[in-house]
């Protein structure tokens, strides 16, 4: 460690003494709000110095000799400017440009789609790598409340829904898991207990001021992102006085209440502009529902019928809290500290009415089921809380400090992070009555759309005939904290035609997740029995409705009210007993997880038109974990032993940009990118069930890797807009799935199932990618104001080498890889008004492998229209209305073939309007 701090100290001081003869000029780009301009390109007259703006539309060219130069500074959709300055040995000399609109962009104060769009495609055209880009001022002219509605708008992103809002992202045709999302270039944390997937409905998308997608990363970024990584940068460094929000208020049509959002911002600049601050809030109350329908299927393609039925009812409120805080101290023209913080926090009270039919055998040759051991169940979800609801608060934080240094010619800086995802289900409560060996009916006539019910309709409702079958009450509890410290370099070995740059780094980052679940059967004592149950039946209520989404033959019926079973008092023991049940214990576990991580690369412009990037990353993951042994018949629960693995990913990284002209660009990368197993894979856990069934973990996890090849052309208009199209290639490796056996033998026994995550095999994932964004200003008369925003991506993918019992040699795709994805969108803008239609489609894909092709479970394609109006009363006050899910399109599964339905789950249209303000 004493040689490496050496050798540091001794390259400082080299970079120090060559720059006797040199200065450096640092400046900011911003418009004529004071807003940041990202990726303004800044040169001098002659060309042999140049640079780019960062995201908050800083710049710094170090390494000048002394002397008098004309500095010029370019944008799309702005007129250039230049100015004079003078560089002085051993200095570094500060100078802004402040840039007006130009023809084809209208200087629309709050919310400008087309200076939005003209940020985004500036910073897009100058990035060194492949990357697409919003800003937050173009994320306003959709109407998308969190950051998966927004990235669904982006070419090859397509997103999975949880009521209604964006969850989960699936990008260039590969699942959640091979894609990292990071805020300010940071990793996230993940509050889902057993995988690294983050949630994005978590982060309101009015948090954000720029969202950047890089689908092919360089050296110093994290090497886990085989389909893209998503950097969120949230709100900084203001330029001067800024003090903007907005209130909306909405009404969604299942639910049939109302919803508000609110937003305020306030920046500004303190002790002659040496201290920045900006500040932001958020906070949105959505009332939410859903209309579902579950069927499990068994048989196989021309024989199948149904062996479960789960009818639905869904309640939800759902209120997203976020706050920011960002300061910049500049200490000096060569030395800035940054700290930031960032709090999100999403509580959901969800009430659940459950209707399950389970037949004990198939049907007859009529449908019906005739078998005393039939049951049908009525579950309520519910929680103890003053919403009676079951509450999922989940919270995510995170805090850095950072600094950004000039010394002499090199740049260096440094970060140290902290962050924080947990999820808290405190006293979550189901109560389920049952009646069995009643006779069954089903009709499948329509597979879609299938059916089933109690023969007698007596019976359908709750009454004295139906019996208590469980009660419970669980608590839940998941925690990811991620500490991380970094530090980058980088000198300039040359100027003119031939600029290069080198640029070298290290991260370490220190991770920990743990999973803490308790789970405790409630019953009556002897005593209160006869009341209890007298309580229950006194205390039910119908939920059926005649609009039921799915259809109006389902019939939700009656159910246990929430009120009721949240009002429960289980602490007192003469009423009610508790019995821990240790088998739900059985999925808690410990894990720890240590990245060490180093690169080298080198950015070399070889003339005026062509440059590189060369680099190589290495990445060494160091995990432990520590799960439980559950063995039901046994009825033991026992600590596993702790197991360590560790493994060392070798990144090689190039990537070639060609300027055919100013506006058109040819670009390549060949990349090298990984994703970590979950943690709760690699615990030692082991479950058994009846003495039948055994699932394991499995520590000799190996990570998944792909080596990726990019080819992308781009051609950007003046007049704000650009039309693009690639080809991407990607060949994965050692992907991880379940292998499930049936009649397995293992340590001497054979069991009924045997479950166990494994490196399933190898798959090769390839695409074609057009995109077309254009203000149509060459159209006579009103119609100037028409814009088109299009995008299409066609995914293949294809399993080789299958490690699944069975599988091996069918043409399997990867999960989570739709064939097509569509973005279609027509806008029209004036001074005063913007409109926008949003047609988003999705092709279906495969989620989950089964045992075979029948029992393969798909995401069935989607299709969203969505419309946004603004008009803006004036350069201060803005109004608007959206409506999003026009089209009432279902979340919905298919088990096999696509007229067989897994699940259908319908959301309704919802409607907001509301104002924005900006001083």
């Amino acid at each position: 460690m004493k040689k490496q701090f050496s050798a540091l100290a001794l390259l400082m001081l080299v970079c120090l003494s060559l720059s006797a003869q040199t200065g450096n000029i640092k400046g900011r780009v911003l418009d004529s709000n004071k807003l940041s301009l990202p990726g303004a390109t800044i040169f001098t007259g002659d060309l042999q110095y140049g640079t780019i703006t960062d995201v908050n539309g800083n710049y710094v060219m170090t390494g000048i000799p002394a002397g008098d130069y004309t500095l010029k500074v370019s944008y799309i959709g702005f007129n250039a400017v230049e100015q004079k300055v003078t560089v002085s040995a051993g200095h570094t000399t500060p100078i802004d440009f402040n840039m007006v609109p130009g023809i084809g962009i209208q200087e629309v104060t709050i919310n400008g789609g087309l200076q939005g769009q003209s940020k985004a495609l500036n910073q897009q055209k100058t990035n060194a790598n492949i990357t697409n880009v919003i800003a937050s001022d173009q994320v306003g002219k959709f109407p998308d409340a969190n950051i998966g509605d927004a990235l669904k708008r982006i070419p090859g992103i397509n997103v999975q829904y949880d009521q209604g809002e964006a969850r989960f992202g699936n990008i260039r045709g590969t699942a959640p898991q091979y894609n990292s999302i990071t805020i300010n270039g940071e990793r996230i944390p993940s509050a889902e207990a057993e995988n690294r997937t983050i949630q994005l409905d978590l982060i309101p998308s009015d948090m954000i001021q720029t969202i950047e997608v890089s689908k092919a990363v360089t050296p110093d970024m994290d090497g886990d992102a085989i389909g893209a990584s998503v950097n969120l940068v949230t709100l900084s460094e203001p330029a001067g006085e800024r003090i903007s929000g907005g209130f909306s208020g909405g009404y969604n049509f299942l639910a049939e209440k109302m919803n508000y959002s609110a937003n305020l911002i306030y920046g500004n600049r303190f002790a002659q502009d040496k201290i920045g601050m900006t500040l932001s809030a958020s906070i949105n109350d959505n009332q939410l529902g859903s209309d579902n329908v579950e069927a499990e299927w068994s048989g196989d393609d021309n024989n199948y019928y149904l062996s479960e039925l789960q009818v639905r009812q869904y309640y939800l409120e759902r209120l997203r809290m976020s706050y920011s805080g960002a300061f910049d101290f500049k200490i000096n023209e060569n030395h800035t500290l940054y700290l930031r913080g960032m709090y999100n926090r999403r509580k959901d009270w969800e009430n659940r009415y459950r209707n399950v039919f389970k037949p004990e055998e198939e049907p007859d040759s009529n449908g019906d089921y005739i078998n005393d051991d039939n049951a049908v169940e009525k579950e309520t979800k519910a929680g103890a809380n003053n919403k009676d609801g079951r509450l999922e608060d989940q919270q995510m934080m995170q805090f850095s400090l950072n600094g950004d240094h000039i010394f002499g010619k090199a740049k260096m800086d440094w970060g140290l992070s902290f962050s924080k995802a947990s999820e808290d289900r405190p006293q979550e409560r189901y109560l389920t009555m049952v009646i069995e060996g009643e006779d069954m009916q089903s009709d499948i006539s329509n597979p879609k759309k299938p059916y089933m019910e109690i023969t007698d309709s007596s019976l359908r409702d709750l009454s004295t005939d139906w019996e208590v079958d469980e009660m419970s009450e669980e608590n839940q509890y998941t925690e990811d904290i991620d500490v991380v410290a970094k530090l980058n370099i980088e000198i300039p070995l040359a100027q003119g035609a031939f600029k290069n740059s080198l640029k070298f780094g290290g991260k370490y980052k220190s991770k920990s997740k743990e999973r803490d679940n308790e789970w405790f059967e409630v019953s009556a004592s002897d005593a209160y029995e006869s009341t209890f149950l007298s309580n229950v039946y006194s205390h039910t209520k119908d939920w059926s409705k005649d609009d039921f989404l799915p259809g109006d033959k389902y019939d939700v019926g009656s159910f246990v009210t929430k009120e009721y079973l949240g009002g429960l008092d289980f602490t007192d023991s003469d009423n009610f007993e508790m019995e821990a049940d240790y088998s739900e214990y059985a999925g808690n576990f410990e894990a720890s997880e240590t990245v060490s991580a180093a690169y080298i690369m080198l950015d070399q412009k070889l003339g005026n038109k062509l440059s590189a990037i060369v680099g190589l990353r290495l990445e060494n993951t160091f995990t432990e974990g520590e799960g439980k042994i559950w063995d039901d018949d046994e009825e033991v629960l026992s600590d596993s032993e702790k197991e360590k693995s560790s493994y060392t990913n070798i990144l090689p990284n190039l990537q070639l940009k060609y300027d055919i002209s100013d506006n058109s660009i040819v670009r390549f990368a060949f990349t090298s990118t990984m994703a970590r197993p979950n943690y709760y894979d690699l615990v030692p856990y082991q479950e058994i069930e009846d003495g039948t069934e055994i699932s394991l973990g499995n520590a000799d996890l190996e990570p998944t890797t792909s080596n990726n090849i990019d080819l992308m052309v781009e051609h950007y208009f003046k007049s704000i807009g650009i039309l693009s199209g690639g080809f991407f290639y990607k060949d994965i490796k050692d992907f991880i799935v379940d292998e499930i056996h049936e009649d397995y033998t293992y340590n001497g026994t054979t069991w009924d199932k045997y479950t166990q995550p494994i490196n399933g095999g190898d798959a090769s994932l390839w695409g074609l990618e057009f995109a077309a964004q254009r203000q149509l200003d060459f159209l006579p008369g009103f119609l100037k104001g028409l814009g088109i925003y299009a995008n299409y991506t066609y995914t293949h993918s294809k399993i080789t080498n299958f490690n699944i019992e069975d599988r091996d040699g069918e043409d399997l795709a990867m999960p989570g890889s739709p064939e097509s994805t569509l973005n279609l969108s027509l806008s029209y803008n004036t001074n005063k008004f913007s409109g926008r239609l949003s047609f988003n489609y999705a092709s279906d894909f495969i989620e989950e492998f089964g045992g075979e092709a029948f029992e393969d479970v798909y995401y069935d394609e989607v299709t969203y229209l969505d419309l946004n109006l603004t008009y803006n009363v004036n350069k201060n006050y803005l109004v608007f209305a959206d409506l999003n899910n026009i089209l009432n399109q279902p979340l919905r599964y298919f088990q096999g073939q696509s007229n067989r339905t897994y699940q259908m789950e319908y959301y309704d249209m919802t409607a907001k309007v509301g104002v924005k303000i900006n001083f």
